[in-house]
């Protein structure tokens, strides 16, 4: 089979595509058939080796942690999953993972894969949108009728979160650039701010009562918009390398959110999907063989929008 691998740690060009055997289940996991696969920031970093600490992964690798696919083989002791069945679920980190034909899964991280969406498509929607329910419903312990700011709402995490929000009847303030107002209107947002064009202090006139924070910002930037939360609010941080700033005078509470795999809530947002709920969003679709040019977009910062990567 096919399978994107990186034999050392390095920038895009250690990307190549092998031939390797067909990896076999243990016990409680399933091989699943690839349809799609995904692009996160997260690979960028492992195939890097900038998070090898939390991540210490085996080389040779195969990334990608996101998946979408049929059921393939099953190992001993899976219940509950049957060869054919289409699934999508939010891989472990450090193991192989779905830029490949075939892909290894724990079962227990798996939940069926939404009815009327393309089934590679799905792929988009695990580990970002479980960031997004965990930030917004974990974490801030979001209700109806409070006032939510989502800095950096532009990005994958950012339009299921705004999605999210709106269903839950927040009222939402939405961050981003131009190129992704309009989509960010059409998800649910009450306000959007272009903050290429305006200070985000300075257009939101009153206090929130959760900061949601997806961008890469200086820490003095997001410490700045803190004092947008009222007192007794919360601010909720998903970038690794951005501290969670609180304000201890005002009883503003800081958190960040380690994603983590949940069949359980992924089910929930697969639901959603198929209620016509929640929007699977997907930029473009790229095969294997171009993994490495979106990867190198991603360190030249000019990826833009949730890429899916099919086998074919």
């Amino acid at each position: 089979m096919k399978a994107v691998r990186f034999h050392e740690f390095g920038g895009p060009e250690v990307l190549q595509v092998d031939e390797v055997d067909r990896p076999e289940p243990g016990a409680g996991e399933v091989r699943i058939r690839t349809a799609g696969s995904t692009f996160n920031l997260v690979d960028d970093g492992i195939r890097g080796g900038y998070l090898q600490g939390p991540f210490p992964v085996t080389l040779p690798h195969v990334p990608g942690v996101e998946i979408a696919g049929t059921v393939d083989a099953v190992g001993p002791g899976v219940q509950g999953l049957e060869v054919g069945q289409e699934v999508v679920g939010f891989l472990p980190m450090v193991a192989d993972g779905s830029a490949a034909e075939y892909a290894i899964a724990p079962a227990e991280v798996l939940t069926r894969a939404p009815a009327g969406v393309p089934l590679a498509d799905a792929a988009a929607l695990p580990m970002v949108g479980l960031t997004a329910w965990q930030a917004l419903f974990e974490q801030a312990g979001l209700t109806s009728g409070q006032r939510l700011l989502v800095h950096g709402a532009g990005g994958a995490v950012g339009g299921y979160a705004v999605q999210l929000a709106h269903g839950a009847g927040a009222h939402l303030i939405a961050v981003g650039s131009p190129r992704s107002s309009d989509r960010l209107r059409r998800l649910g947002a009450d306000e959007v701010v272009d903050h290429t064009a305006t200070e985000v202090t300075a257009a939101v006139t009153e206090p929130v009562d959760v900061l949601l924070n997806l961008a890469s910002v200086p820490a003095d930037e997001l410490a700045t918009l803190t004092r947008l939360v009222r007192d007794g609010g919360i601010v909720v941080n998903t970038v690794p390398g951005t501290p969670s700033p609180g304000d201890e005078s005002r009883g503003v509470r800081a958190a960040g959110v380690f994603v983590r795999s949940d069949a359980e809530q992924l089910a929930r947002l697969v639901g959603m999907v198929e209620r016509g709920e929640l929007e699977i969003g997907v930029d473009r679709r790229v095969t294997l063989d171009d993994l490495a040019s979106v990867h190198a977009e991603a360190d030249a910062g000019t990826l833009r929008g949730k890429v899916v990567v099919t086998p074919a």
